[in-house]
Formats: structure tokens, C-alpha cells, sequence
């Protein structure tokens, strides 16, 4: 029973927040006004105010009050993140195969979003790769490249979302590049297809190479299994 009036509690705010009764950075009403009108105790609305701020909709501020978040996606997604980190060991091949879903429709987006400077960074993760840079680095590299071009995606939530899973499957791609030799010369060659895509405007073929170049992670371990756990 008092989990579901904590859950009537939540809802209750959640509805304030979708019709704009509570707007991004208002603060929230006293714990006895919002008990009250939401019609729960107030040991209920607490525990709802803590659900919420674990999830960054709420920001509780000492001796201040309760505060609306901005609602920016990366503070919502950040929940979903360390749930990723949770249970990568468990669900590598499934977090790749949302890469592959969705990066490519990323990729598309952001095509006509990049500008000179774009190009020129995304060069310069490339320029800094060779036949003696370490697989960490590697790796390094490979994030960046994909968050500059993701960070071009006018979905902001979709942008948020890729970040979220390229950092829960790193080590993935740190145990391939491990024991694949030529992993330096083709995630060069893979990027060098996006970019140059990208460069001639061609999005339906930078989404196409963005598919192939998540496929293949996800067609390796698919073959090789998990990572083993470090």
C-alpha cells in the first residue's frame, strides 16, 4: 500500500511537470501544500521527492528546498547509464546491437549540422592514431570520434543516449582491439568511409558505413562471447 501512494506521489509530480505547472528550475510548493493538494502524507511525498531526484527530474537542496531540474536529456539519461555500467558484463552484444540501431540514424541527422571546425576534429582523432598507439588509445579515439559527430544530431536524447552506450561497452572494444592486430588500420579505414561521407554530404552513405562499422563489433563478439571480466 505505501509503495503505491509513493507511486500516486510520483505520478502526481510528473503530471505538474507535463502540463507546466512546474516548469524547469521552479521550485516546488512546501512539503505540507504538496502533501495536501496531492492528497498523500508526507513520509509518502518524501520518498516520491527521493525517487524523482535519483532519476535528476528533482534537485533537493539543503535548507533551500526542492527545485525542478533543467530537464536536459544527459541528466535524465545519466540513471540509464549507471544501470548500463550495472550490467555491461551481462549485455555487451545487447547495448551494440542499440548502437547499431541507432547510430546511423544519428550519423544521418547530424550530416547536414557539421561545419569546417567538425571536419577538422574529426581529422585530428584520426591523425593522432598509429601503428604504435595503444588499444586504450584507440578506444579513446574511436569515443571521440563518434561523440563529435553525435553531438551534431539535432535529438538531443538520441545524442545523450549514444554517449551512454559507448562508454558502457569500452571494454568491449579495448579486449577486440586486444587481440586483433589490424584493429588500429581498420577502425581507421571504417572512420576515414564515415568521413569522407560525411564531407560530401552523402548522409544515406555515412549511415550505411555507420552500420557496417557497429555491425562488426557486434559480429565479433557475437563469434568471441563476452569480454572476460577484468
Amino acid at each position: 500500500m505505501a509503495s503505491a501512494v509513493t507511486d500516486r506521489a510520483i505520478g502526481a509530480i510528473k503530471q505538474m511537470v507535463i502540463d507546466g505547472t512546474l516548469k524547469p528550475g521552479d521550485r516546488l510548493p512546501t512539503e505540507s501544500e504538496l502533501s495536501e493538494r496531492i492528497g498523500v502524507s508526507r513520509n509518502s511525498l518524501r520518498e516520491a521527492v527521493k525517487a524523482l531526484s535519483v532519476i535528476r527530474v528533482l534537485d533537493v537542496r539543503q535548507g533551500d528546498g526542492t527545485y525542478v531540474t533543467a530537464l536536459e536529456p544527459e541528466q535524465l539519461l545519466e540513471s540509464l547509464a549507471f544501470v548500463l555500467d550495472l550490467h555491461q558484463d551481462s549485455s555487451y552484444v545487447e547495448i551494440i546491437e542499440i548502437r547499431r540501431l541507432l547510430e546511423p540514424v544519428a550519423v544521418e541527422q547530424a550530416c547536414p549540422h557539421l561545419v569546417d571546425e567538425d571536419f577538422v576534429r574529426l581529422e585530428q582523432t584520426m591523425a593522432d592514431l598509429d601503428g604504435s598507439s595503444t588499444i586504450e588509445e584507440l578506444v579513446e579515439a574511436d569515443i571521440a570520434f563518434h561523440h563529435l559527430i553525435n553531438d551534431r544530431c539535432p535529438n538531443d536524447y538520441l545524442s545523450s543516449l549514444l554517449d551512454s552506450l559507448a562508454s558502457s561497452t569500452s571494454r568491449a572494444r579495448v579486449w577486440r582491439g586486444l587481440t586483433d592486430d589490424s584493429a588500429v588500420e581498420r577502425t581507421l579505414s571504417e572512420h576515414r568511409r564515415i568521413l569522407d561521407a560525411l564531407r560530401a554530404g552523402r548522409a544515406d552513405l555515412a549511415r550505411t558505413y555507420a552500420a557496417a562499422h557497429v555491425a562488426g563489433v557486434e559480429s565479433w563478439l557475437l563469434q568471441k562471447g563476452e569480454p572476460p571480466v577484468s
